[in-house]
Order: structure tokens, then sequence, then C-alpha cells
């Protein structure tokens, strides 16, 4: 068995538990597709109770990480663990069954939110919640129902209990997203540009969430280019660029004095004229609830 590989830039944050040992561990990742190298070599540990914020410009492999953390896509090489659990990259072979129901414990442990909600529209709100406690979990309708609705009302929204996704605003949408997520009881939060879809009016609704989430403890990597939420929330920030982390440390540090001509470049091109991102275009809900949990949603 070959040793560990660290991140050397990993200690436990300012919420984390004494002697606790990296929630998250991502060890060397690499991501091909085809001949486009993504990923070259990322390391990665995140402490409990830690907020982690990728940052970087479109392109520069920030989501392909965040989706190799719950095997969205399979790391070409490198190890993924999260909660103990590790996995091996092996995208040459057939997932053995072993395999697969580690993925799937993974999934489990870490649950995404996406950039476009991915809400079932055909579902209310609070079936929405429920439906991957009850399918996945196995967890009693009536249990499901009452952890739905506390986490409905951590994002304020109680009131949209029996709504269908149409009615909502784009950061309702989002929040209920949020609230879905949480009621998987996770163990990480992974949060692909989670306000990227929404109208610049809506962002704050969203960001409000995430915030009060990270001052709680809630353990976190968010792929972002809201850089005042990585300022305040995040315990360190991954500056990614050409598939490489090529300025890591606490925000004040990267953000407010960045070392490297390139995070400085980036953040100069950020802050005075930031890029319009057009819609990202994707697989539907069904087809993600499939990828990430292997069944079909109850309709």
């Amino acid at each position: 068995m070959t040793s560990p590989i660290h991140d050397p830039y990993a200690k436990p944050g300012a919420l984390t538990p004494a002697g606790a040992e990296p929630i998250v561990r991502l060890e060397a990742i690499e991501k091909y597709f085809g001949t486009n190298h993504v990923l070259r070599g990322c390391t990665l540990e995140v402490y409990p109770r830690e907020t982690i914020c990728l940052i970087g410009r479109s392109g520069s492999g920030k989501s392909t990480l965040l989706r190799c953390t719950n095997f969205l896509e399979e790391p070409t090489v490198g190890t993924v663990e999260v909660d103990g659990l590790r996995v091996e990259a092996d995208p040459l072979h057939a997932r053995s069954t072993d395999h697969r129901e580690k993925i799937r414990q993974i999934r489990q442990r870490a649950q995404m939110v996406f950039q476009e909600f991915n809400l079932f529209p055909h579902m209310k709100v609070i079936d929405n919640l429920i439906e991957g406690p009850i399918r996945v979990k196995g967890i009693a309708r009536d249990q499901a129902v009452a952890t739905a609705e506390k986490y409905l009302a951590k994002v304020g929204l109680s009131e949209k209990r029996d709504e269908y996704p149409a009615r909502l605003s784009g950061g309702q949408k989002q929040r209920v997203a949020i609230a879905r997520a949480l009621t998987m009881e996770p163990r990480v939060l992974l949060f692909d540009e989670p306000t990227s879809a929404l109208d610049p009016t809506l962002v704050g609704e969203v960001i409000t969430v995430m915030e009060e989430l990270a001052h709680e403890g809630a353990t976190m990597i968010v792929v972002t280019h809201e850089m005042q939420f990585a300022r305040e929330s995040a315990d360190r920030v991954y500056f990614i660029e050409e598939g490489t982390f090529v300025e890591v440390g606490p925000p004040e540090q990267v953000l407010d004095s960045p070392r490297d001509e390139r995070t400085q470049r980036f953040l100069s091109r950020f802050l005075v004229a930031p890029a319009t991102k057009p819609a990202p275009t994707g697989p539907s809900a069904d087809e993600l609830f499939r990828e990430q949990t292997g069944h079909l949603p109850l309709h």
C-alpha cells in the first residue's frame, strides 16, 4: 500500500473539534476527458466543520474536482476518501459490487447542491425533500417528512411546503435544493456555484443560508465566484488554474493580498468586470437522481 499524500495547506479550522482527522481527503486527483488534462494531481484535505472555497476562472477544473469528490465524475487517477470510506480511481475496469456500494455510500455522505436546482417539477416541495431519504436511506415517510419540515424551516421556506417548483423564484428553488441536501443529513455539503444561475437580486438570500450553515459548523466545499462569501465564511481558499492549485491560504491572504501573479490577475479581472456566464445545460433532474443514487425517483 502506498503512503497517503497529504495536503500541505490543511489544518483544523476554528470550529474543528480537537483531535479530529480530515473528513475529506482527495489524493493526487488526475482527470482526463479524452486528451484534455483537466485535473493535474490535486490534493485536498478538509477537516470537520470547515468551509473550503474553490475559486478560479471557468474551465479551470474546480467543478470537475468537486464532482470527483462524490464520483459524479470518476477520477482518472487518485484516491477519494469521505468520512473514512476510501475509494481508488479505477476507470479502466468495470466497477465491482463492493466498489459500487462504496460510491453509493460516499454520495450519501457528500451531497451536491447544483447550479440549476434540479428539483423534480412534477413533485411538490415536500415530496422533493423526502424522495431521497425514503428511497435511498429507507427512512419511514413520517420521519422523512418531519426531517424535511425541519430543514425547510431552516432555509426559511416552511410556507412553500406544498408548492410546486414552478411557483418558486430562483432563490427559493435553490434554498429548497439546499434543504433537500440537508434532509439526507450528509457529513459534507458540496456546492457547485450555487448562485451562478440566479438573478443578482436573489443571490443574497442563498448566500445568507450558506453563511449561516458555515458559521454553525457545517462541513462544506464550495465552488464560487462570490468573493464576499469566501472572505467571510471560508477557512481556506484554493485558487485553481489549469487543473492545479496555484495559491492556497486563508481568505485574507489569497483574496486581499495574493502573492501569485496568476491569482492577482484573476481577482483583478473578476472584481473589475465579472464575466456573464451562460445558463448551464445538463442532465434532467431524474437523470441526476439516478446518477447519484442508482434509483429512479418515486412518481
